[in-house]
């Protein structure tokens, strides 16, 4: 597939055919169909996908894009507070790798989110997740973040306008506290790892984009009847709605042990199948089908200004064409009760900076499903190739250095077997 897929057809300089264009409402940001092992080149098949929808609509190709286009929303505002504090933000260390803080958002405004509760003035990071895709694109890893996990808070700036005080508090606080600036300030403070770009979704987008595929497939070991979500499912493989996938990846209380830790893993589990349902041939080459997700999954994103259009969206994505499903991993960063309130986390030292660590110099990481909570066991298995872009060799003195002929770089690792964190792949089938 040409570099230049992605580009806006050619056409006139406004939207053609008719009806009004215009942004979507998008997230507010200011605050496996069955899982199968075969290789997935899921990205190429989006881009063919894209393609399709383009040629197949004729004299309103242009119009097409510029309605897709006009869905995302630009989050200006954590632009300009992210540029005002850009001397306190960690540097980028590898080249070329991308790290990306993806936030659910709790939002009860408007007439569908406040379905789900009263409308407090406030949103929380109901969800968190630092997506690090390496310079090699031959893996993508997804770390959930504990919303109760307890963290540093920056003074961020309030929606009142004015500044609030460094805060030692949870997680979820700072998302309400000062929106995607606050929680980018924070990731970074905690990880030592810079954001280079971040995407919001509150809970009207999500549904959409579940409802646009046609719903997705989860395996249930047993039946849920859950009031509090909502929810009566039978056990067994379930294609769930909108409506449906909503309640099961924010249900705590009545599914597995009800802890936030359960809830975590049940939402991986969800975006491993929703990755597996959407990188499907019927999805990505049909488009009256594929329509319908861009147009889902756009109107549902706040992201910040870089990625705000769909240029810079094939722009992160293209890298992605070879990642097979077995390579997209899950995890949990590490972490243990806190020391005064078991009732929250604390990050679990030191197999939490062992993993921001190698995220920041782009090192492979391996997940395996059941390692001791909070820890890490050393294994040479099923580390993702390509996370680094480059083969590696060690010299005499135990420097490993890059020798991809290109531009090298040391790593200050002796050879030895990659840590393996708890996690899984979006290949896993639950139901084994």
């Amino acid at each position: 597939m040409s570099d230049t897929a992605g580009a806006p057809p050619a056409g006139p300089a406004g939207p053609a055919g008719g009806g009004t264009l215009g942004p979507g409402a998008g997230a507010s940001a200011s605050g496996a169909g069955l899982p199968r092992r075969r290789r997935r080149r899921w990205t190429t098949r989006a881009g063919l996908g894209v393609a399709a929808l383009l040629v197949a609509a004729t004299g309103t190709g242009w119009a097409v894009y510029v309605k897709l286009d006009g869905n995302i929303t630009a989050d200006e505002a954590a632009a300009d507070e992210l540029a005002r504090f850009e001397r306190e933000r960690p540097t980028a260390l590898a080249e070329d790798a991308q790290n990306i803080l993806l936030i659910g958002s709790d939002s009860r405004s408007g007439d569908e989110n406040g379905h789900y509760g009263r409308d407090p003035g406030t949103e929380r990071s109901d969800t968190a997740i630092l997506l690090h895709l390496p310079a090699g694109r031959g893996s993508a890893t997804a770390v959930s973040l504990p919303r109760d996990l307890m963290v540093d808070v920056p003074g961020c700036l309030r929606r009142n306008g004015t500044r609030a005080e460094p805060v030692f508090t949870m997680f979820n606080q700072a998302f309400q506290q000062g929106g995607s600036a606050c929680a980018v300030r924070t990731v970074e403070k905690l990880t030592g790892i810079r954001m280079d770009h971040h995407i919001v979704v509150d809970f009207r987008g999500f549904k959409e984009m579940v409802e646009a595929v046609d719903g997705v497939e989860v395996c249930l070991r047993e039946p849920i009847d859950d009031k509090a979500a909502e929810l009566k499912l039978p056990a067994g493989r379930v294609t769930l709605n909108g409506e449906q996938a909503l309640g099961y990846v924010r249900a705590r209380k009545s599914l597995g042990d009800g802890s936030d830790t359960h809830r975590m893993e049940r939402q991986q589990r969800f975006l491993g199948a929703l990755v597996n349902k959407v990188s499907g041939n019927d999805v990505l080459l049909n488009p009256a089908k594929l329509y319908p997700v861009l147009n889902a999954a756009t109107s549902a994103l706040t992201t910040d200004p870089e990625l705000a259009n769909l240029r810079g969206l094939y722009e992160l994505v293209r890298g992605l064409r070879d990642i097979p499903t077995e390579h997209v991993q899950f995890l949990t960063v590490p972490r243990e009760p806190y020391a005064n309130d078991a009732d929250r986390d604390q990050l679990s030292q030191p197999a939490a900076e062992g993993l921001f660590e190698r995220l920041r110099r782009d090192a492979p990481v391996t997940v395996a499903q059941n390692p001791a909570r909070g820890s890490v066991a050393e294994s040479e298995s099923r580390t993702p190739p390509g996370n680094s872009g480059a083969e590696t060799t060690e010299s005499d003195s135990g420097v490993t250095r890059n020798e991809s002929g290109g531009q090298s770089r040391e790593v200050t690792e002796r050879a030895s077997p990659a840590p393996t964190f708890s996690g899984n792949t979006a290949a896993e089938d639950t139901c084994a």
